[in-house]
């Protein structure tokens, strides 16, 4: 009588969705906890509670990326596909986060450190020519590592200053500018061909030489401590950096700079990508008020008349 679509499962859902490596490998263990369930009977609380279940020393935004998320999407998918239940999942909140973080023993969400000039130019002088030029590309163009690393040598138009990167994070394929500087330093890095670390083979030529976006990691932890500062992740020192330089220190509108690093939306960046930089002492230095001048207290016997 309401049709068929009442009694799918999760496991029936599983195979319609069109599943990324890594998200099959988040969806394995939620099937076999829930995959016999009816799509209807599965709830957002249900959802949120095999967090704690099956990691309880993991942080709230590690459930909702690797279990809320997938499972979700899964079922979302066939709601679009075949009209079963849809289902919204309220986030974990502030205070379940807190809660969280103190039965762990540490903070989920620790303020990333942005590179800025000084720190790109230490990190430059200690590197070899390969890595120096993918630290300077992704500060300049706010490229994301996997983007960086993925770049061929047909990538780039050197008549035009123009550098390919490839589609991510639901941002289409694109052609960049790059400073001449930039493109004289990409050209002068003989292409390398990686190897494949699961198959062996040999890749088609890299612009960087990376074959993986976390092939750099090593790497970099030694150049940063031959140089002598801390160490950045990718991350932080290409788009965090580019956006607080951009913003922050070079007072560069947020709509021109979130344009420049393809963010589609200028409020995301200023929430995540923008790190103030000004000393606290400072702030408050800017708020000065004039000291009590000492007055002399008259009492009522010193007090004269208008008489005299």
């Amino acid at each position: 009588m309401v049709g068929d679509e009442v009694s799918k499962t999760f496991s029936d859902a599983i195979l319609l969705y069109n599943a990324s490596k890594d998200d099959a490998e988040r969806l394995n263990p939620i099937v076999q906890e829930i995959g016999d369930m009816p799509l209807n009977a599965i709830s957002g609380a249900l959802l949120k509670g095999l967090g704690p279940k099956w990691k309880p020393l993991a942080s709230t935004d590690t459930w909702w990326r690797e279990i809320v998320t997938p499972a979700s999407a899964v079922i979302n998918n066939a709601h679009e596909l075949i009209g079963t239940p849809l289902i919204r999942v309220k986030p974990y909140d502030k205070f379940e986060r807190i809660a969280q973080d103190k039965r762990r023993g540490k903070p989920s969400r620790v303020e990333r450190k942005p590179a800025d000039k000084e720190w790109i130019e230490a990190f430059c002088n200690a590197a070899d020519p390969y890595n120096a030029a993918l630290v300077r590309f992704m500060f300049e163009t706010a490229a994301r590592i996997d983007q960086a690393v993925s770049l061929e040598p047909d990538d780039l138009r050197p008549a035009e200053n123009k550098v390919r990167v490839k589609a991510q994070k639901g941002h289409p394929e694109s052609w960049i500018t790059v400073s001449p500087q930039m493109m004289d330093e990409l050209l002068a890095l003989p292409p390398k061909r990686p190897k494949n670390r699961k198959t062996g083979k040999f890749m088609k030529p890299r612009v960087f030489g990376y074959g993986s976006s976390t092939g750099y990691n090593t790497r970099w932890k030694t150049i940063c401590k031959r140089a002598g500062i801390l160490y950045l992740s990718a991350h932080p020192a290409g788009r965090h950096g580019f956006f607080t330089e951009l913003v922050v220190r070079q007072g560069v509108d947020p709509v021109t700079a979130a344009k420049a690093g393809r963010w589609s939306d200028p409020n995301l960046p200023m929430r995540i990508y923008a790190h103030a930089e000004t000393d606290e002492a400072d702030i408050r230095a800017r708020f000065p008020t004039n000291h009590v001048q000492d007055d002399t207290v008259q009492t009522p016997n010193s007090k004269k008349s208008h008489k005299e």
